[in-house]
């Protein structure tokens, strides 16, 4: 098995639908990466991963909105196409097993909850004592 990691910002709104009875939540992650050319300016470079997370907890969804940051993890697979123009054109897109939220804009970091397709998330934040469940994302 090939296993694919990806840190980075929701594109949009993830959008939850239903395929032959089971639930999907879609949603498009971009990593976006800075760095410097042959003549010293400084470049960025977006990777758009399109993701599908086969789940019954849907109710993760409300979380997975335009800007938030996630950690997703699964199977990748590659895709080739043709554009309408008759370019060659490439997409990325991920099989998600583990979805974790990281935070967003104006957010604090580091305090997401963990979701599994295996249904149990070693990822979960840990409880200090103080925390209120009605804090918890789900």
């Amino acid at each position: 098995m090939i296993k694919m990691q990806v840190i980075g910002n929701l594109g949009k709104d993830c959008v939850v639908n239903t395929v032959n009875g089971k639930n999907v939540i879609n949603f498009t992650v971009a990593h976006t990466e800075k760095f410097r050319d042959s003549q010293g300016n400084q470049q960025e470079k977006t990777t758009w991963v399109d993701c599908a997370y086969w789940t019954d907890r849907t109710a993760l969804a409300q979380y997975l909105t335009k800007g938030k940051q996630v950690y997703a993890e699964g199977q990748p697979e590659a895709r080739s196409f043709q554009r309408n123009d008759g370019t060659p054109g490439a997409s990325l897109s991920l099989r998600v097993r583990d979805v974790q939220l990281l935070g967003g804009r104006g957010e604090q970091t580091g305090n997401g909850g963990g979701y599994s397709s295996a249904g149990s998330s070693s990822s979960a934040p840990a409880s200090s004592g103080n925390d209120s469940i009605d804090d918890l994302p789900f």
